[in-house]
């Protein structure tokens, strides 16, 4: 767990909610490992394993961090409105 209370494959910043995610979509272990070439293919069986047998314990996890990104991005869009974003960034380029 880093210093956000995030949880990463050591020395990688990859986020265990990444390799769960596209494993809950279909991935295998193989095409996370093409998708994430920092991770030993070891290392995402054994948290893929981890998962499996504690499914709870780590979707609650998971669902704490979706609070937390949902709580990041509306503090970010009240910070700096997203409405008309490309048309500023267009109207900049002119």
């Amino acid at each position: 767990m880093d210093e956000a209370g995030v949880f990463r494959f050591d020395g990688t910043r990859v986020s265990l909610d990444s390799v769960v995610y596209a494993f809950d979509e279909g991935s295998t272990p193989e095409e996370i490992a093409q998708s994430f070439p920092t991770l030993d293919l070891a290392a995402i069986y054994s948290v893929l394993g981890y998962y499996l047998q504690n499914r709870a314990e780590v979707e609650q996890y998971l669902e704490q961090r979706k609070v937390q990104r949902d709580e990041l991005r509306k503090e970010i869009e009240s910070q700096f409105n997203p409405r008309g974003l490309r048309e500023r960034l267009l109207a900049r380029k002119k």
